[in-house]
């Protein structure tokens, strides 16, 4: 009768999965070297700084609120009206202003009517002249709109502190006029006269280009990034270089030969 060999028990099989744990188990490092990585400081929080009451009162805010502008929004038409788009309803036409003026007159005597127009045109007269006073000193609210600005004041300056042949072009074409119709008698003179002024037309037309060119060259370097400069403000420097000095208006306000850059 053969012995049986009887295998040790494994009541509970805790023994063989505790090996096969311990040889995937990472081993530790025994060099003395290695430590442990210091964890990293904990950063300190900003101090937060105390709430305003205007911030505090916008967080109670429903989303997308909007503050108030202050003031009413202006409705379409009376920004048309404004613009000169549309008509206002509510102005006097020029019909109903004729109507007024001639239901005044018939409220009027004869003498009356004659004082009223007297006073009015007395008015108006002084309007004009106080007008046309802050417009020559260069007032900006009375200027016409294409003098108002800062560079089309320096564009003034820059003209008047200059001398240009172009300010004797009235005189000079007066005089053409005046020559050409007398040499009609004599042919010869008149054939010279003729090449003498378009002589003088060739100067004035490039004294024209070049100064257009300048001036638009020093707007350009005092104001950057302006988009007036061109062909508009060169023609509007030229035109005021062609009229004389003492019909220029606005008048110049600063002297022949001061430095203007």
């Amino acid at each position: 009768m053969s012995k049986s060999t009887n295998s040790p028990k494994n009541p509970s099989g805790k023994t063989r999965s505790v090996k096969a744990s311990a040889l995937f188990k990472k081993k530790a490092d025994p060099s003395p070297t290695a430590q442990a990585k210091p964890e990293p400081k904990a950063q300190p929080r900003p101090e937060s700084r105390p709430e305003t009451e205007q911030e505090s009162g916008l967080k109670d805010l429903p989303k997308g609120y909007t503050p108030p502008k202050g003031r009413p929004t202006p409705k379409r038409v009376e920004q048309e009206i404004k613009r000169g788009v549309r008509r206002d309803p509510s102005g006097v036409s020029a019909a109903q202003r004729h109507t007024n003026r001639k239901k005044l007159k018939q409220s009027m005597s004869k003498q009356e009517w004659k004082e009223f127009k007297k006073k009015e045109r007395a008015e108006r007269r002084e309007h004009d002249k106080h007008v046309q006073e802050r417009m020559a000193a260069g007032d900006e609210r009375y200027l016409m709109p294409r003098d108002k600005g800062e560079v089309r004041r320096f564009v003034r300056d820059w003209v008047d502190s200059r001398s240009f042949i172009n300010e004797w072009v009235m005189v000079v074409a007066i005089v053409l006029m005046v020559l050409l119709f007398v040499s009609t008698a004599a042919p010869n003179f008149a054939n010279w006269l003729t090449i003498a002024s378009m002589v003088v037309i060739v100067v004035f037309a490039v004294e024209g280009v070049y100064l257009a060119r300048k001036c638009n060259n020093a707007v350009r370097v005092n104001f950057p990034g302006t988009t007036e400069a061109g062909f508009n403000l060169g023609f509007y420097a030229y035109s005021r270089a062609s009229q004389p000095r003492k019909w220029r208006t606005p008048r110049p306000q600063v002297e022949r030969g001061a430095k203007i850059s």
